[in-house]
């Protein structure tokens, strides 16, 4: 077997690839636009093209070289708060790369398996009954990146239906984990939290919606989900990832400040509000776990733990160098 994971050097494409690395026989291929830090370890393991996945052309030489079957599609412009900025881009972005992964494939003829990665933000304004939210929910977007993520979903299922492509849909709630950028919040508070007690900024950590509750989960987690819905997903079908509980980001940032000495001031920054935001979201995994058995096994103090110690030697890393 030969996979292609597109954005490989990102934050889930590492992950995914020292997984599959290291819990399979497979060949790893893999896209990357931009640095190979998070991939520095592995590099040597992985056939690597630099790619703009935005041109056709580019995909098809791609797809030519590697003959992958599967296709885990990660590479995206994620960062939901950037989306509001430039939403235009986002769109262009997130779908004219997964058209291309798609039509690619039919121009080739090839029998690859598609993993087309939406997200949870695709349900976005639930409510309270709505809860814990399964894959019949209606898609309400709230943001651009979120509209994004339903584009990709149904050209997914598009392809599927007119194309008889082998796509499996994923919506993943937010997963944290090691190496995650700033522009979310697990990353935002231990990065700060990291520069504090490095003695690089203030006491003072300015934070946005402290009530909102999310369903977090580990991101080696989520990428074990991935490699099971690669082996046993039903062609046209999507699956919710999540842990299937909440927790305030209150709560996070709480967690967080309890594994520092640091004495540190939170207050409220008016520039990290969303300009639309929900009080509650829980996942309702049944079905990923009736498919496949897949349950999450990493606790959520440890995914903190091991986030602020990712920030810890980021810091220290800055410093020396």
């Amino acid at each position: 077997m030969r996979a292609l994971i597109t954005g490989v050097s990102g934050f889930v494409g590492s992950h995914l690839a020292e997984y599959l690395l290291a819990q399979t026989d497979w060949e790893i291929a893999g896209t990357v636009y931009g640095p190979y830090d998070n991939i520095s370890a592995i590099r040597d393991r992985l056939q690597l093209y630099p790619a703009e996945l935005s041109r056709l052309p580019v995909v098809e030489f791609v797809l030519e070289q590697t003959h992958p079957g599967v296709v885990f599609h990660l590479a995206a412009m994620a960062v939901t708060g950037k989306s509001w900025h430039d939403p235009a881009a986002t769109l262009q972005i997130n779908l004219s790369m997964q058209a291309n992964i798609l039509q690619a494939i039919v121009n080739l003829h090839l029998d690859s398996r598609v993993i087309v990665v939406g997200s949870s933000e695709e349900y976005g304004a639930v409510s309270e009954r709505d809860l814990p939210v399964n894959e019949s929910a209606p898609f309400r977007p709230l943001n651009p990146y979120a509209v994004s993520k339903v584009g990709q979903d149904m050209l997914g299922l598009q392809y599927h239906l007119s194309h008889g492509l082998d796509t499996v849909r994923v919506r993943p709630f937010n997963h944290i984990g090691p190496r995650q950028s700033l522009g979310f919040v697990t990353s935002d508070f231990a990065s700060q939290i990291a520069r504090i007690e490095a003695g690089l900024q203030a006491p003072l950590m300015r934070v946005g919606n402290l009530e909102a509750q999310r369903d977090f989960t580990d991101v080696r987690d989520v990428v074990r989900a991935y490699h099971l819905l690669a082996q046993h997903g039903k062609a046209g079908e999507a699956y919710n990832i999540g842990s299937g509980r909440a927790h305030a980001v209150g709560e996070v940032l709480n967690m967080l400040l309890c594994q520092t000495s640091a004495d540190i001031h939170v207050e409220p920054d008016p520039d990290r509000m969303r300009p639309s935001d929900i009080p509650r979201v829980v996942c309702d995994y049944g079905k990923l776990h009736e498919c496949t058995g897949w349950e999450p096994t990493i606790a959520f103090e440890q995914s903190l733990a091991d986030v602020l110690a990712y920030w810890r030697l980021q810091v220290r890393r800055g410093r020396e160098e």
